[in-house]
């Protein structure tokens, strides 16, 4: 089974990117900057398809890769993702492991602030657990994914109108459509660490954007899922200028707001 790697980045120079990333199978990387053109290239043995694009939006990177993937395996990758050697196979191993899986979510180390699982035995993935799991963690069977017409929310995520929830939304699109979903155990790479590209605070935006996501994700439970992810995380993210009472005041604003439409 071959592999993609499904890159997203912004305004960097590819061939120094596929070597801080440590790619090692072919790989489609799309570079949001202020031009539009293609460039190609061989990097240890693997090719290199480089989409240029004046752009912004990381769903509408992500579309762009999925679109153009056409081997049997990618994985979704960001630019601030180093792979330890070996990689590429391992992903590779683990769909052969289980062919029962159409997506697989991989483990990838980061700075323990952010960390939002961490897989110690495989499992399946259902709608109330998948809202933790980041995209660089997505492995998938493409085949599966072009069946389904899947692709990424246009209005969720870095560059987009609400800042972040794009990965769960995908990920609970693949349930809708019937995927297998299985956390594996199996260690890829780390993140290396890098200013976060929306991530300001705890702010007003802040939980009014997770508001209207969890609408979007859970429906009549958004407001049971909003309370607990503000109970689980008061300590953390309550601390500072906006306190437990006014982040679920605009976390309900969110949820209200979502179901006037987006």
């Amino acid at each position: 089974m071959k592999l993609q790697f499904l890159v997203s980045a912004v305004d960097k120079e590819m061939r120094a990117l596929a070597e801080k990333m440590n790619l090692q199978a072919e790989s489609i990387i799309i570079n949001q900057c202020g031009e539009n053109r293609y460039e190609e290239f061989e990097y240890r043995g693997s090719r290199m398809r480089c989409y240029h694009f004046a752009e912004k939006g990381v769903g509408l990177s992500r579309n762009n890769a999925l679109l153009r993937a056409d081997q049997e395996l990618c994985l979704f990758a960001d630019e601030d993702i180093v792979y330890c050697d070996g990689a590429a196979k391992a992903v590779q191993d683990a769909f052969a492991e289980h062919p029962e899986a159409d997506v697989l979510l991989f483990n990838v180390e980061v700075q323990p602030a952010r960390r939002t699982y961490w897989t110690r035995e495989y499992h399946r993935v259902r709608w109330y657990n998948c809202g933790r799991y980041p995209a660089y963690s997505f492995g998938l069977r493409t085949r599966r994914m072009h069946e389904k017409n899947l692709s990424y929310s246009l209005y969720f995520g870095g560059g987009a109108k609400y800042a972040n929830g794009e990965d769960s939304l995908f990920l609970r699109d693949c349930l809708r459509a019937g995927l297998k979903v299985y956390a594996v155990p199996v260690n890829i790479g780390e993140e290396a660490p890098r200013p976060s590209t929306w991530f300001f605070g705890y702010d007003e935006k802040f939980f009014h954007d997770r508001g209207v996501l969890y609408h979007v994700l859970y429906g009549r439970a958004a407001l049971l899922m909003g309370y607990r992810f503000l109970l689980k995380n008061k300590g953390e993210m309550c601390a500072g200028e906006v306190d437990f009472a006014h982040a679920l005041r605009f976390l309900r604003q969110g949820i209200r707001d979502g179901k006037k439409g987006l």
